[in-house]
């Protein structure tokens, strides 16, 4: 069974296995793919840099304002 990006970031923090920012980096990519996994805008799936467009549109602002 996969892991979640979730689960892998508290794994990582409470079992001090990697540093904190390389682990909630890994976690942040875990996470897109999923979504990436998870969704598509219709069912043959996305195609090319869509979800690439989609996620960044939809996210980058909100983590690039901080």
């Amino acid at each position: 069974m996969k892991q979640t990006a979730v689960e892998f970031l508290v794994e990582q923090i409470t079992n001090s296995t990697m540093p904190v920012r390389k682990a909630i980096e890994k976690a942040k990519e875990m996470e897109k793919q999923q979504m990436k996994d998870a969704s598509c805008p219709y069912v043959g799936g996305w195609e090319n840099d869509e979800f690439e467009q989609y996620y960044n549109e939809t996210y980058k602002q909100v983590t690039n304002k901080k």
